[in-house]
């Protein structure tokens, strides 16, 4: 018994009984499993508005406000063209280039320009630690917090967990002392 040809069905491909010509062209189509984009492997089998979200930095109404000025929220990430690749790292990278309004940034009234700006990645820890830094050495409330190891933000401190000491030590034993007279 030979296979049934379809009609629609290229040359050399048979497709099995009981499929469409459709659903064997979905399959065919491939879509990336890992995806490198703003310096983060990404899900590409995910919605790009859903998986941008990994990226440090890109939080829940941002990656909506992406994926709206760029039009492919619900499309897969793994589908994405290399050009729009491109361009979804560049509106991540530099959003008042492309017109999202400056409350959606995550460094509002920077420190040291004064600009609304949006970091993401590497250059958002490092503006971390820098403020972190910086309030240490003015010697800040929050900096000797920060310094003696202390909550920052007003947790109590009296009882129960939040201290350094993790899991059972055993005490050491000492040599047995010898009696002298």
């Amino acid at each position: 018994m030979e296979k049934k040809k379809h009609a629609h069905a290229e040359k050399g491909k048979e497709i099995p009984k009981g499929k469409k010509p459709e659903e064997a062209e979905k399959k065919e189509k491939r879509v990336q499993d890992i995806i490198r984009l703003v310096e983060t492997n990404l899900d590409g089998g995910k919605p790009v508005k859903v998986a941008i979200r990994s990226i440090r930095g890109v939080s829940f109404m941002f990656s909506n406000a992406v994926s709206k000025m760029t039009g492919f929220g619900d499309k897969k990430l793994g589908e994405l063209s290399e050009q729009e690749m491109q361009g979804l790292e560049e509106i991540i990278l530099n959003p008042e280039k492309f017109g999202i309004p400056s409350w959606l940034y995550n460094r509002k009234r920077d420190p040291v320009t004064g600009r609304d700006m949006h970091l993401s990645v590497s250059k958002l820890e490092l503006a971390h630690k820098m403020d972190i830094n910086e309030m240490k050495k003015l010697k800040s409330y929050r900096g000797v917090r920060h310094i003696l190891g202390l909550p920052v933000r007003g947790q109590r401190t009296g009882s129960g967990s939040g201290g350094k000491t993790v899991g059972v030590s055993k005490k050491k034993r000492q040599p047995a002392k010898s009696k002298k007279k």
